[in-house]
């Protein structure tokens, strides 16, 4: 019988592996990468946030992770610099700002649980929190998945077809804002960009359509969890890292082999 804080984990890491690699097709068909880590990076302006107005760090961190993806694309729009540049002045900016404010708010909070994550310690209120947001995310997305796709593949045809683009890239900002928060106590600020990318980009040299590999990246993405916990508990090492570990080898691994399984499936 499995202990209630494990059992607790694995739900846990399951939820977030769902939404991650659903929400990580998009990150990779669209070379959101850096978008993605740099929205994980304004995560701790969230949280520190959050501990200092006494509110959820989940809802405090959806906040400061939704501002940033505002403020950025509103500097897009005035074409001042490259987006890359914009992406990194901006990320390490509301990353030092959280540090900052944690430190000088004296602030009692375990940063390494929130960097590299610590999901052996999530709680049932946590639990809530991430299936509540991953229903959200994962309802958004059905409901709006062709005019998504459409827009990933050609946004001027996607606006010829009458799809309202603006509201699109505002709603798959906000579903990764919310796919950010609630992943932060499974694999950590510095890690969480790993599950969004790893797992879809492993599916893409496996499957020939959008809808097959955002199911392969979910079950991908859960295999690397449950590899990760089982790792963790028998090495003791950190369950964040151990969870990207597996990914990647689940990556090296199947795409070593990606050739004979897209023949096979054809």
């Amino acid at each position: 019988m499995l202990d209630p804080f494990i059992l607790r984990a694995i739900a846990a890491g399951l939820g977030v592996a769902i939404i991650a690699g659903t929400i990580g097709c998009f990150v990779v068909w669209r070379k959101m990468a850096y978008f993605g880590d740099s929205l994980a990076h304004s995560a701790l302006l969230g949280i520190a946030l959050g501990l200092a107005i006494g509110i959820s760090t989940y809802l405090s961190t959806i906040i400061a992770c939704l501002a940033f993806a505002l403020i950025l694309l509103w500097l897009q729009q005035k074409n001042l610099l490259a987006t890359d540049t914009l992406l990194g002045i901006l990320a390490h900016a509301a990353l030092s700002i959280g540090m900052i404010a944690i430190s000088v708010l004296e602030l009692r909070v375990n940063l390494h649980s929130y960097l590299f994550g610590d999901i052996l310690t999530v709680t049932s209120i946590e639990l809530w929190w991430i299936y509540l947001g991953g229903f959200f995310v994962l309802l958004m997305i059905i409901l709006n998945w062709p005019s998504l796709v459409l827009m990933t593949i050609h946004e001027e045809l996607a606006k010829a077809e009458n799809v309202n683009v603006y509201f699109q890239n505002l709603l798959l900002m906000l579903l990764m804002t919310i796919v950010v928060a609630v992943s932060i106590r499974t694999v950590g600020i510095l890690l969480i960009s790993s599950m969004l990318i790893i797992p879809a980009a492993t599916a893409r040299h496996l499957v020939n359509s959008p809808v097959a590999m955002a199911i392969t990246a979910s079950i991908l993405g859960s295999i690397a969890v449950l590899g990760g916990i089982f790792l963790s508990m028998e090495l003791d090492t950190p369950s964040g890292p151990s969870i990207v570990v597996t990914a990647a080898l689940l990556f090296a691994i199947l795409f070593a082999f990606s050739n004979i399984i897209l023949k096979n499936n054809n």
